[in-house]
């Protein structure tokens, strides 16, 4: 065996609440005024909701904006259940809400807003694009299979109340066969699946997990890597799980980053994307990286593609890009070359990454930041940045 291991968590999970409020912010924010510059971030814990951080905007904004996004948020997301009292889940109209949100540094839009008209990069750091193979959406297999399984409980969730709870957490163990098998994206099947579901206590733990088991068995049944006799599944594995959201454990924006992610396969930078608006390159710049290697995988340039941005505060050109093909190059050229061709290409500045995927006009018809939360920051169809609109082009240089 050759195992790999990827998580996933629901919407209902405290610190995605977190990361969905942060990001209902930026959404009004910047349908209110699209410079507003953002960054905030929301800790939840028992009945008691802090939001803190910097904004600095033009619209007319008081401390109960930011307490309606949060509530708002919570009722979305499917807080309160139906078949949990207070002391086992979220109540939205019992939070204390506390806003500590401040003016954002002039020494930090000295550099960001330039009399050019350019937008300098929010801060200074890394950001990673990864791309496979392995699945059609061109992400890890794991990654996908996690997601799935938890969007299909969350689901379920929603239209039972009273019989699950909505703070979901999946877990799915691939078996490779051999390291050379994971190298070329090639696993063999699922090993294990790890289901975290709560339920009412007045269900037998039995049923809970017939009904959950049945559920994933029932959505990967026609799968080929999945083979319920040999699967193993660890479902509520406690025994109980009643109490859930934020009143059993807190959250906190960008804990996620991984499952937000590529689930631990490649590299992440050091920080979140939930709770900034696009000049924070820890957004804008992951996304252009994700784009670009996927059209790196999409057009046969390779079978795995890292690419690595990197920033400084205040400058617009990206100080570093590296394209990584991972030893999967399928043509002559070395990365080498294709991180200069590339690179030389397109500007990858922050605002012409914000004009390629509309990063400052949120919408229902285009994206919403609390959508892109809730479901992940990359890999999921309809997102600007997982078009593949520049293929053409990246086959132009094979």
């Amino acid at each position: 065996m050759y195992l790999f291991t990827s998580e996933s968590v629901s919407a209902g999970h405290p610190d995605k609440c977190a990361d969905i409020i942060a990001d209902t912010i930026v959404d009004r924010l910047l349908h209110l005024d699209p410079n507003a510059r953002v960054a905030t971030e929301v800790f939840l814990s028992g009945k008691h909701i802090i939001i803190g951080g910097e904004v600095r905007t033009s619209a007319a904004i008081t401390p109960q904006f930011y307490k309606d996004a949060a509530l708002d948020a919570l009722y979305s997301i499917g807080y309160p259940e139906k078949g949990f009292d207070d002391s086992q889940t979220v109540y939205p109209d019992q939070m204390e809400i506390t806003v500590l949100v401040s003016q954002q540094s002039a020494d930090i839009s000295i550099g960001v807003d330039q009399k050019s008209g350019e937008i300098g990069a929010g801060d200074q750091g890394m950001m990673f694009g990864y791309a496979t193979i392995e699945t059609d959406a061109l992400m890890p297999t794991v990654v996908v299979y996690a997601r799935k399984i938890r969007d299909a409980l969350y689901a379920y969730a929603r239209k039972h109340p009273g019989y699950f709870g909505i703070d979901i957490k999946t877990q799915v163990t691939l078996d490779y066969g051999t390291k050379e098998s994971f190298v070329r994206g090639e696993p063999k099947r699922i090993a294990s699946i790890v289901a975290a579901v709560p339920h009412n206590e007045t269900l037998p733990i039995e049923e809970v997990r017939e009904t959950i088991q049945t559920l994933i068995v029932e959505l990967l049944s026609n799968d080929p890597l999945f083979d319920p006799t040999t699967v193993e599944f660890f479902i509520d594995y406690t025994g109980r799980f009643v109490t859930h959201s934020f009143i059993a454990d807190s959250g906190l924006t960008g804990r996620k980053v991984v499952s937000d992610t590529y689930g631990g396969y490649a590299p992440i930078g050091g920080g979140s994307q939930s709770s900034k608006d696009y000049t924070k390159v820890d957004r804008s710049g992951l996304y252009a990286a994700r784009w670009i290697a996927k059209h790196i995988v999409a057009a046969g340039i390779a079978r795995k593609a890292l690419v690595e941005i990197s920033y400084v505060i205040g400058r617009a050109k990206p100080i570093s890009f590296t394209v990584d093909t991972l030893g999967s190059s399928l043509i002559k050229e070395t990365d080498e070359l294709l991180s200069e061709k590339i690179g030389e290409h397109f500007p990858l500045t922050p605002a012409w990454i914000t004009a390629k995927f509309a990063l400052d006009k949120p919408s229902k018809e285009n994206f919403l930041y609390a959508d892109v939360a809730a479901k992940g920051q990359v890999g999921i169809a309809g997102y600007p940045w997982e078009e593949l609109d520049e293929l053409n082009w990246f086959q132009s240089i094979r």
